[in-house]
């Protein structure tokens, strides 16, 4: 019997609102994901530290204040440095276009800007897991 894929859903920075993070936390949950969410204003370190002690296979950043091209890139190299590289991370929010190429060449997976179906965020996660389910 296959496990439940794990999500941590989180707010890195100063970003003080969330209503697209707990949307897509709740159609995670929906589609059958076991589902955390880390709560507003979160460091990169605090974030890293939940997903380890929640021995999560996926992160999900979700940021609208702009600063997703310091912070994204942090989660990443945090989660190289505790050994744990084999976690997925996407990014959604507001996000421009043409930051998206250097996020995903500092080891974001995929963006989702707003008005994605949250279809596509689940099917992206099921299809690019690092982590065995079995």
């Amino acid at each position: 019997m296959e496990r439940k894929i794990r999500v941590l859903i989180a707010k890195p920075g100063l970003d003080g609102h969330d209503r697209g993070a707990k949307v897509i936390a709740r159609a995670l949950r929906d589609a059958g994901m076991e589902v955390i969410y880390t709560g507003l204003r979160q460091t990169p370190e605090q974030i890293v530290s939940a997903a380890i002690q929640e021995d999560v296979d996926v992160i999900g950043l979700s940021i609208l204040s702009g600063a997703h091209n310091h912070l994204f890139p942090r989660v990443v190299e945090l989660l190289k440095q505790s050994g744990a590289e084999d976690v997925l991370v996407f990014g959604g929010g507001v996000i421009p276009e043409e930051d998206i190429p250097f996020l995903k060449s500092k080891g974001i997976a995929e963006v989702f800007g707003p008005g994605t179906p949250t279809s596509k965020t689940i099917e992206f996660i099921r299809a690019n897991l690092k982590r065995p389910l079995n």
